[in-house]
């Protein structure tokens, strides 16, 4: 193996791992610590790949900001209830064995699809000369505006939601 099959092979099994573990550990704060884990090698490999732009948003919007709202979120429920219930019931097997039935099926579903996107008019070259975060800048403010605003719009309204219920009812 060469050394950036190493690391890529690194980043890999790291992720695999560390999302098993979000989704296993019983302390939902540990679930946490494991996301931030898993964001850190996701911008890790983005590194890995050449996209500073996205590894440092990466790292600003969801080792930062998502990681808080969780944790905010988590320290607002009452969760002492939900650690006592026995997490895993005697029907983990059939559910197991539906996974893997299902996980094969989806092998199967991606192994004939063969559709190649059409090459778009950006080279490696014109990245390289404008700049990755100008080339972003251009296409996400010129082709992808609409659904930026959209985004932007939903999120918005989200952070109105999450104030209107976090507040206290004064009556």
């Amino acid at each position: 193996m060469t050394t950036p099959q190493l690391f890529f092979a690194y980043f890999a099994v790291a992720m695999t791992a560390l999302s098993l573990l979000i989704v296993t550990r019983k302390n939902p704060v540990h679930s946490v610590l494991c996301m931030l884990g898993l964001f850190i090698h996701i911008a890790g490999l983005y590194l890995f790949l050449n996209a500073e732009f996205l590894a440092a948003i990466q790292i600003i919007v969801y080792a930062g900001a998502i990681l808080v709202l969780f944790l905010f979120v988590i320290m607002m429920l009452n969760l002492r209830k939900e650690e006592t219930v026995k997490k895993y019931q005697a029907q983990w097997p059939v559910s197991a064995g539906i996974g893997i039935i299902l996980a094969a099926f989806l092998v199967l579903i991606l192994g004939n699809i063969t559709v190649l996107p059409a090459l778009g008019e950006y080279s490696i070259e014109a990245i390289k000369s404008e700049g990755s975060m100008m080339t972003v800048g251009k296409v996400l403010y010129t082709e992808f505006l609409l659904p930026f605003e959209i985004a932007s719009i939903v999120l918005l309204v989200a952070i109105i939601g999450a104030v209107v219920l976090a507040k206290k009812r004064t009556e």
